[in-house]
């Protein structure tokens, strides 16, 4: 594994500039038109909702009891006893409270996605391609990256480690791996993470360029706090990308907050793409953006891509 132990960092383009938040914020439907030159694409950096667990939910059930009991106590008078419908009227009135407060942490787009993931995990090759997403925990945000080869090589993009405090990765339910980034490509939004370990699971890359307009994707990530989320989608097409110096595929699809690095994957297994941002479609309303997996193959002089591609020529080789 020596090609491992040379750190390559290849930064290219270091003016280019992409838009920034406050830039994206400047940009509003009454002062442009909505053109593909006009709508902003943004890029998932951090994670804006929270996950509510098991424990938070009873946490929030049991604070709402107490604030019940607490109203009905303060309401008790001094004579007659405290009548039971009105009990239950405060009972009611505070979980209604309750489910008010709801929509605010969660959409109801972003709760129905996880029964498409449900549904999708019944199917085996699913199973195995979930085995090999990777959740990037950097401190200061969480995003999505997966294994392509057995010896711990993890694609993630690079806005979702550049900024890292730590670096700790989790792959497989297991973790956390320390990483190191051995290459960085900030024109296409991509980085390269090298694992401490061996023998990890792994998706094929797709090394042959191919029109995949109108065909099915699949793509699993960790949107939204959550693990290991599968969903679907189609490929639109091409587009020419804001903040990066490719065309993006166009992906009509429900993509959320931390899907960035998530692996577009075709039908028969293959990695076509990489998840990097959101942007708004006059014609498919909000659609996901995703680096096509050929700009990372046709970077040259790097140590890891070769071994990348020799290791998918391998296993083209024993399919035949």
């Amino acid at each position: 594994m020596s090609d491992k132990d040379q750190n390559h960092h290849q930064n290219h383009h270091q003016n280019h500039h992409r838009p920034t938040q406050e830039e994206d914020d400047h940009i509003s439907q009454e002062e442009n038109p909505l053109s593909e030159e006009s709508l902003p694409e943004t890029v998932d950096e951090q994670d804006l909702y929270e996950e509510l667990d098991e424990e938070q939910i009873r946490e929030i059930i049991h604070e709402q009891r107490g604030k019940t009991k607490q109203t009905v106590d303060d309401s008790k008078p001094e004579g007659p006893p405290f009548p039971k419908w009105v009990f239950w009227l405060i009972a009611v009135f505070m979980v209604i409270n309750l489910g008010a407060a709801l929509p605010r942490i969660f959409s109801i787009p972003a709760i129905d996605f996880l029964q498409t993931s449900v549904t999708l995990l019944l199917d085996e090759e699913m199973q195995t391609y979930k085995q090999s997403i990777a959740l990037v925990d950097t401190g200061n945000s969480k995003g999505t990256g997966f294994s392509v080869h057995p010896e711990g090589y993890v694609i993630t993009n690079h806005h979702v480690i550049e900024d890292r405090e730590q670096l700790w990765v989790y792959i497989n339910e297991k973790g956390p791996y320390s990483a190191e980034v051995t290459h960085t490509y900030e024109a296409i939004d991509l980085a390269v993470l090298d694992l401490e370990g061996d023998d990890f699971p792994y998706l094929e890359v797709n090394q042959q360029p191919e029109d995949v307009t109108n065909q099915p994707i699949y793509f699993i990530g960790n949107p939204l706090r959550f693990s290991g989320i599968a969903n679907e989608g189609t490929v639109i097409g091409k587009t020419d990308a804001v903040s990066i110096d490719v065309e993006a595929y166009m992906l009509d699809a429900p993509v959320y907050k931390g899907n960035s690095g998530s692996p577009v994957i075709t039908e028969n297994g293959q990695v076509i793409g990489v998840i990097y941002a959101t942007k708004e479609d006059p014609d498919h309303g909000r659609i996901g953006l995703a680096v096509p997996i050929e700009a990372l193959l046709e970077q040259t002089g790097d140590t890891i891509l070769p071994k990348i591609n020799e290791h998918s020529d391998e296993e083209q080789s024993n399919r035949e």
